[in-house]
């Protein structure tokens, strides 16, 4: 166990940090390795690891046990216990065993002390990763969708044995129904008795005697199943939405694995989004600025007016509260941002240059500050 890995080190979080926390990281260090965003060698299986992590440390039981243990099942060797400088395994005290009862620790051997387990041998299933495409307005407002799913799940017909109607198979006599099987070995300490998954059964504890037409005996299948999705309000793009027990069955009493959808949201034509805030720059003619007036300004669903009073400078920025994206799981909403350029024509007739004319001298004694500024600059230069 000298290369066990830390799985908060993983997460790059703290070992006292919060579910809120773990989570928090999971979705981040989830989009940065996600196969289908970052294309670079070892992202996929940085990516698995991100997964792995994640399932022991967001399971209250299995953080409990690697914590405890190393472990996320429980076992006790999951540390890096010495060896007392005898070449073997250092003095345990009952500290040490935890939960554990001497029971379980000889069982472990082969001892017999106690009763054997077949849940050493169960398989959690495989994680299955699917994207949903949404348009800006449903991730801005939240949805329901439907999503294609091909996963393998637990055969009906034969309950997961692989057996004819669920009954045609008999317990396994090599492990006598646990799944488990001693095995004896010659090492260089001498004869070692240990346990492992039986080989007669694959771990099953049950000899089939007729297959399941359904499946062929796996005890599982694949199917195409429409899973539907709530998607929160506010949702970003590449975010990651995790169905707990949402993907492939497991084996031999395994959990199933999880369902990770990677959202896609399209761009709007006219807003962009940045974090929870909305912005959009509008071009307006340069007199909308000096006389002022209003304008409707786009919001996520619908509009709202934007009052510009007169003699606004260009290219200044308004900030309406609260018009923006709604916080993930939260009543707090971002806000928009409006920025107002003045657009000059791109042609004039001749009594438009003459009206332009006659408002030119009526202003020229008006005071526009950074002109003049800009025109005394101008003249101390060398």
């Amino acid at each position: 166990m000298a290369n066990k890995k830390n799985f908060y080190e993983t997460l790059g979080v703290d070992k006292n940090a919060s579910d809120d926390e773990i989570k928090s990281a999971y979705r981040r260090m989830a989009k940065k390795y996600h196969p289908d965003i970052n294309k670079e060698e070892g992202a996929a299986e940085k990516f698995k690891e991100v997964n792995e992590a994640y399932e022991v440390l967001s399971d209250k039981t299995k953080r409990s046990n690697y914590d405890q243990y190393g472990d996320p099942n429980g076992g006790f060797f999951g540390g890096n216990g010495g060896n007392g400088g005898n070449g073997g395994f250092s003095g345990f005290s009952q500290g040490d065993f935890g939960g554990f009862n001497f029971d379980d620790i000889f069982s472990m051997f082969g001892g017999g002390f106690g009763k054997t387990s077949r849940t050493s041998s169960a398989v959690r299933g495989e994680d299955i990763q699917v994207q949903v495409n949404l348009s800006f307005k449903e991730a801005a407002l939240g949805c329901k969708k439907d999503i294609n799913v091909t996963k393998v799940e637990s055969c009906s017909d034969c309950k997961g044995t692989g057996a004819k109607g669920g009954t045609e198979y008999t317990t396994c006599t090599a492990c006598g129904g646990s799944g488990i099987a001693t095995y004896t070995e010659t090492t260089l300490f001498g004869r070692m008795v240990r346990q492992g998954v039986c080989k007669e059964c694959s771990g099953t504890g049950k000899k089939i005697k007729t297959k399941c037409a359904s499946c062929n005996g796996a005890g599982s299948k694949k199917v195409n199943k429409v899973v539907s999705i709530d998607i929160p309000a506010g949702i970003d793009n590449h975010q990651v939405i995790t169905v707990r027990n949402g993907g492939n069955a497991g084996s031999r009493g395994g959990s199933n694995g999880d369902l990770h959808i990677i959202v896609n949201v399209k761009n709007h034509k006219l807003l962009e989004r940045e974090g929870y805030d909305l912005k959009i720059k509008i071009f307006v003619p340069f007199y909308l600025l000096l006389k002022g007036g209003s304008i409707d300004v786009p919001l996520v669903d619908g509009c709202t007016t934007l009052k510009i009073p007169e003699l606004t400078q260009s290219n200044t920025v308004f900030k309406i509260k609260g018009k923006g994206l709604k916080h993930l799981n939260r009543s707090v909403y971002g806000d928009l941002i409006v920025t107002l350029v003045g657009e000059s024509p791109k042609s004039m007739s001749k009594e438009d240059k003459k009206v332009l004319d006659n408002l030119i001298k009526s202003m020229e004694d008006n005071t526009f500050a950074r002109y003049k500024s800009y025109l005394k600059d101008m003249e101390s230069l060398d």
